[in-house]
């Protein structure tokens, strides 16, 4: 029977392999093994197109692997229930999906019976909470298609309230402060530095300075895993990391910007 609890949120991909299509020659993943302890923050970078986002895609089965196999707290995530992975695993994209109703609606759809005071604590974690009591109605103002229009941050606020209040054992970042403005993904960073303690953190972020609080990072080139350990490790291999590092402080540099 399929499993339908996770206790410990420890993810393990071996020897997996994926390509989009079937017959095609290039994997978009090859022969990936990686270990993620439980409650660890571990951050994956890589330059766009690398294969970052299909990787931790394989964890809610969003896709399914070609070869190997992605266990989580040693079973095969093929072998957990559907419900078993919508209530442990919660993901957070740069693509926010928020649906027509209040602001209360959005939040409680991780989690119908929570309270009132659960939701805006979820809120204020996320620093949603100061502009969403500034709207006429408040948490009972209403979005989506012909009612108010929230702006790219503040939707990512909402959908980061919603992940943290369904309190998951896995949750997946994927770009997930992009759209906001420096203070404000200090300020998510900070909130989401503390609420990763207690669970399973994945993390893929453009900017580099946004994942220096993980245990440890890898580093994906073409596909493959190239290299892990901490900032400071990588750093001095002087490869994808440290190229990468390089690049984006020299971008910054250029538009007077110090890299964190």
């Amino acid at each position: 029977y399929p499993q339908k609890t996770v206790e410990r949120g420890e993810i393990q991909f071996k020897n997996v392999s994926f390509r989009y299509y079937k017959d095609s020659e290039g994997k978009v993943l090859d022969n990936i093994n990686l270990t993620i302890p439980s409650k660890s923050v571990v951050g994956i970078i890589g330059s766009t197109g690398c294969g970052k986002t299909t990787l931790v895609s394989m964890i809610p089965r969003l896709y399914d692997v070609d070869e190997g196999e992605v266990l989580i707290d040693g079973i095969n995530v093929k072998d957990l229930t559907f419900d078993c992975v919508r209530r442990n695993i919660a993901i957070v994209s740069q693509e926010t999906y928020l649906f027509n109703g209040t602001i209360l609606e959005n939040i409680r759809y991780a989690k119908p019976d929570a309270s009132y005071e659960q939701v805006m604590a979820a809120a204020k974690a996320a620093h949603a909470h100061d502009f969403i009591i500034k709207l006429p109605d408040g948490y009972d103002t209403r979005i989506g298609l012909g009612a108010r229009q929230l702006s790219g941050g503040e939707r990512q606020r909402v959908s980061i309230a919603r992940a943290l209040l369904k309190d998951p054992k896995i949750l997946i970042l994927d770009e997930a402060t992009s759209a906001m403005d420096t203070q404000t993904e200090r300020d998510i960073q900070k909130a989401l530095t503390v609420l990763s303690r207690s669970r399973t953190t994945v993390m893929i972020a453009h900017r580099l300075s946004t994942l220096r609080d993980a245990d440890f990072l890898i580093a994906i080139e073409d596909g493959k895993l190239m290299e892990s350990g901490t900032a400071k490790e990588l750093m001095e291999q002087k490869g994808v990391y440290y190229k990468l590092y390089t690049l984006q402080a020299e971008a910054l540099k250029n538009v007077g910007i110090a890299q964190d």
